[in-house]
């Protein structure tokens, strides 16, 4: 394509790129090339191989078992792929009109967006959602914006935001960055928040709680309801943690236990991609008596059946992410949640804990199990006294599990676990998968009593060998061992 120059005004010129008919543009001189760019030259043929070779490499959850606990990496259906191709979806541009001038062409997206708000209302209880958050904590974040907003209309002085000690990363994170300071409340011998600690830490400085139900641990806590009740006591507020639902979704609701803030992971519940650096969404849903907080703007239905935008929420903690969220994302758990309807959205629940259990009871003669009793959709594991012995850790029985085509589930999390190893299956795995697994982890408990060196060098059929990991993480270019 040849670039024609002319002189317009000083220091510029105009470019023109294409027949007479298409407009110039003015470009600063200082910015234009005054030779060709020095581009590498390759062929059609290299570049394809080049970039095949690197999916191959590639790890997702559609080439290989993910058993990542905490993080509910299940299986996207590639229908909801489709519909969030369509044109009529895919070419909206947000600042379109809602309303005139062409603004028929948003009115589907707008009720994706209107109908999504109470399907998800009916699945937690809540009376009220935004779908601006663009990730789980982005949601943890909205969500302790809220309760702050909440406190400060009311007058309340509120200093402390009360935690397990098994909860996410991100819930102390989220907490600090919206003013308060943590409190850490530990677990019991059951594994789940102690409530008399609770009792212990109640105060008037107390704002609310964040909690994940159930816990990181993969158990349900009993006493929920009465927690729930302690942090009204004091006029604080209950946030509930989404990033578990799908162990419970349309089994029980958020809502029902006392909770009066709800965010929620579409990809871990409503079978969203995950994002690996792409976009999420983390939905957060309010009871009644907060919604005058949640960010603007509101889609609302009009009486003649249209859709539209409102602004006029005084008390709003304003926009939290540009425009509405990440629409398409949205829109998958849309078509996710109509797919399944009620009746499948408690298979997936059911399935879950299945799966887990399943895992649990053929692997906890093998691995220490944290806690041996009835989990939800994860399980914990902790490495045998006979490996630890041999000087295996978790981290060698997550590197071996690469050898073996398994994605490792997530390691030395939670803390309050010494050495985990937790594994979360998801709903969409067959038993076949879960065997196959199953026989690996104790192929490697195995190998950890008769041949355990091999398992501190592992991986050994991986692209690289394990790095010295101490001394990688001070200086990059580190040899491998």
């Amino acid at each position: 394509m040849k670039l024609i120059f002319e002189k317009t005004v000083p220091g510029r010129r105009a470019v023109q790129t294409g027949p007479g008919d298409v407009p110039t543009m003015n470009v600063r001189s200082s910015l234009l090339r005054e030779r060709a760019a020095e581009l590498p030259e390759l062929s059609e043929l290299d570049v394809v191989r080049h970039f095949t070779e690197l999916s191959r490499r590639n790890f997702g959850v559609d080439s290989n078992f993910y058993p990542l606990g905490s993080c509910t990496m299940k299986y996207n259906p590639k229908v909801a792929e489709h519909i969030a191709s369509y044109p009529g979806f895919a070419q909206l541009h947000p600042l379109l009109p809602q309303l005139r001038m062409g603004g028929m062409l948003t009115q589907g997206a707008l009720q994706v967006l209107y109908e999504i708000d109470l399907l998800l209302r009916e699945i937690t209880g809540m009376a009220g959602f935004t779908m601006q958050p663009l990730a789980g904590a982005h949601g943890e974040l909205t969500g302790m914006m809220i309760m702050a907003a909440y406190h400060k209309d009311k007058g309340n002085k509120k200093t402390t935001v009360l935690i397990p000690d098994s909860a996410h990363g991100t819930n102390p994170a989220s907490a600090a960055i919206a003013g308060y300071d943590v409190v850490s409340i530990p677990s019991n011998e059951n594994g789940v928040m102690d409530i008399e600690a609770v009792r212990r830490h109640l105060n008037d400085e107390v704002a609310g709680l964040m909690l994940t139900c159930p816990n990181t641990l993969g158990l349900f806590n009993p006493h929920v309801k009465e927690i729930c009740d302690l942090i009204h006591s004091v006029d604080g507020l209950a946030y509930y943690d989404g990033a578990n639902l799908n162990a419970i979704v349309g089994k029980a609701r958020p809502g029902d236990f006392g909770f009066d803030i709800v965010h929620l992971n579409l990809h871990k519940t409503f079978a969203t991609p995950h994002g690996g650096g792409g976009p999420g969404a983390g939905p957060v849903g309010v009871r009644e008596e907060l919604v005058p907080y949640l960010p603007v703007s509101v889609v609302v239905k009009r009486s003649d059946g249209t859709y539209t935008l409102e602004y006029d929420h005084p008390k709003s903690i304003g926009y939290i992410a540009p425009f509405y969220g990440n629409f398409a994302v949205v829109l998958k758990a849309y078509v996710y949640i109509l797919m399944l309807g009620k009746e499948g959205l408690r298979r997936v629940a059911e399935n879950a804990v299945l799966n887990a259990n399943y895992v649990k009871e053929k692997l906890k003669s093998h691995y220490r199990i944290a806690f041996d009793r009835p989990c939800k959709h994860e399980c914990i594991f902790s490495i045998s006294d006979q490996m630890a012995q041999n000087g295996i850790r978790a981290t060698d029985v997550a590197k071996a599990l690469i050898d073996r085509g398994f994605h490792p589930p997530t390691v030395y999390f939670p803390t309050v676990v010494h050495e985990a190893i937790m594994i979360e299956p998801t709903e969409t795995e067959s038993k076949e998968t879960l065997d196959s697994f199953i026989d690996a982890m104790i192929e490697i408990a195995e190998q950890a009593g008769s041949e355990p060196e091999k398992l501190r060098s592992a991986p050994r059929t991986a692209p690289v060998c394990r790095p010295n990991e101490t001394a990688a993480a001070k200086d990059l270019n580190i040899a491998y061992l």
